[in-house]
């Protein structure tokens, strides 16, 4: 039985990653897709580790000309459940951001079940690190970084926060409470406790094959790692600002936003009461029967809405 389970598992996984990986690359045939449209400039694969591996990469969007710097920078984490997906396929969100005035950096990491946990979350403290160390060669202002990224990413997200705001004692996380934090952080539909996925099909019924995709993320990423807390607070960042602990530095501005639908929904509604609790500058928003990711569809009025409250949450924050 578990090796069918781990086939259907793997069939689906393939089937989805083979979908978006179709769609990303047909969409950016499309002219409007092309940097080049919107007169953006990309710089493709700048390496921002020490190492040679391919996920040790990144992509930099430059936003008009027209626009005089120095420019906020946006670093966005693509999801893809720590598994699939990449900078690559992400290059509407460089663009999305770009247009609107911001340097923003896409990173890619390297992905499981290859690499498991915390592989994901040092390259996105790296990379995090990188860019406040060259934001500003490329026209960008490091004082005024911004991280933001969907479902896994919007967890890379979250834990970037806790490791710049509540001291930690990882090897590759201790560096980044002596960087300064984010100045604003917009996860979109985060997926903020990887040690947990059966919680969201104890609230309601899922499907099979959505119940798949949603516990296939820990048992890839996680893996075997003990008891659960055993050293997953930065894979399960969510549970870290429900603790309600006062921060060591005082936490950055959120903005999220999710569908109805989302089978993630959960977090963001936990992570609402605890950044509330928390006395946190906060956005939320919530869009009615919108699935996973809808702000990629940006054809949907819902998605033209999601990313136009972004940009007044952070021209408030980050300014114009």
């Amino acid at each position: 039985m578990d090796k069918l389970i781990r086939l259907r598992r793997a069939t689906g996984a393939a089937l989805v990653d083979g979908l978006f990986r179709a769609s990303s690359v047909a969409t950016a045939l499309v002219p409007p897709s092309w940097p080049s449209w919107h007169d953006v400039r990309r710089i493709r694969s700048v390496r921002y580790h020490g190492s040679r591996d391919a996920g040790h990469l990144l992509d930099v969007y430059l936003p008009p000309p027209s626009f005089e710097g120095p420019r906020p920078v946006v670093v966005y984490y693509h999801g893809g459940g720590f598994r699939i997906l990449s900078k690559d396929s992400h290059w509407l969100m460089g663009i999305a951001f770009a247009r609107r005035g911001f340097v923003t950096i896409v990173p890619d990491y390297r992905k499981a079940p290859e690499h498991t946990y915390p592989s994901a979350h040092a390259d996105a403290f790296a990379a995090y690190a990188w860019a406040l160390e060259h934001a500003a060669a490329f026209g960008g202002d490091p004082s005024r970084i911004v991280v933001s990224g969907e479902s896994a990413g919007g967890n890379l997200v979250a834990s970037i926060v806790v490791a710049t705001c509540w001291q930690q004692t990882e090897r590759y996380a201790a560096p980044l409470f002596s960087l300064p934090v984010p100045a604003a952080a917009v996860p979109m539909c985060p997926f903020l406790e990887i040690s947990d996925p059966r919680r969201f099909a104890r609230r309601r019924s899922m499907p099979i094959w959505l119940n798949d995709r949603v516990s296939e993320v820990a048992e890839a990423y996680l893996g075997d790692l003990g008891p659960r807390g055993a050293g997953r607070d930065l894979a399960d960042p969510l549970v870290v600002f429900e603790r309600n602990a006062p921060p060591d530095r005082p936490l950055p501005p959120f903005c999220l936003t999710v569908g109805t639908r989302d089978p993630l929904l959960d977090d963001t509604r936990r992570m609402e009461v605890a950044l509330r609790r928390l006395g946190v500058d906060a956005d939320i928003a919530y869009y009615p029967g919108e699935v996973h990711a809808f702000q990629a569809f940006i054809w949907r009025q819902n998605a033209r809405r999601a990313w136009a409250r972004i940009f007044r949450f952070l021209e408030r924050v980050v300014g114009p």
